[in-house]
């Protein structure tokens, strides 16, 4: 059995701290995110701004980003239809910004896939999964526990990373 690793109040308020390191300042820490609503009012859309902002260094509604590599699963459309929204938003996108509209899921290698891709695009600040249910394990178990267990396989690769 692990020991607990504790701390004492009085060592905790002393101790000097990294601050949490945004993607947006103010809005997107690193870490885990999730960007959740209604279908059909804009989640993708937002988040391929996001992606833009993030890819070039410009700010999201003025708010200042911290440029860097980023990786958007598109995993519900096709190239056609990114591209499409690429247009429609911008005419001056670049390199840094990647997209796949296939990936294994958590349970079928998902994680070895954006290690292999950390290796290639070590500059990455961001990683935008669009659906997260597109890459959730199949179960049969407790729907809480479930959620639990993928969220947190996504959480500590995001924390290991330094990523949002």
């Amino acid at each position: 059995m692990q020991k607990l690793s504790i701390v004492d109040a009085e060592t905790l308020l002393y101790e000097p701290l990294d601050k949490p390191s945004f993607v947006v300042d103010g809005l997107i820490p690193t870490g885990l995110t999730l960007f959740c609503g209604s279908q059909k009012i804009g989640k993708s859309w937002l988040m391929l701004k996001l992606c833009l902002c993030v890819s070039q260094g410009l700010p999201l509604w003025d708010m200042p980003t911290r440029s860097g590599d980023v990786l958007y699963l598109c995993l519900e459309d096709t190239f056609f239809r990114i591209q499409d929204r690429l247009f429609r938003l911008t005419n001056e996108a670049d390199k840094r910004l990647h997209f796949a509209v296939a990936s294994c899921k958590l349970s079928d290698g998902l994680l070895v896939q954006l290690e292999e891709y950390l290796k290639e695009y070590p500059d990455s600040r961001l990683i935008v999964i669009d659906t997260l249910q597109k890459v959730r394990t199949a179960s049969k178990d407790n729907a809480y526990a479930s959620d639990y267990g993928d969220i947190s396989l996504i959480k500590d690769f995001a924390d290991r990373h330094s990523l949002a």
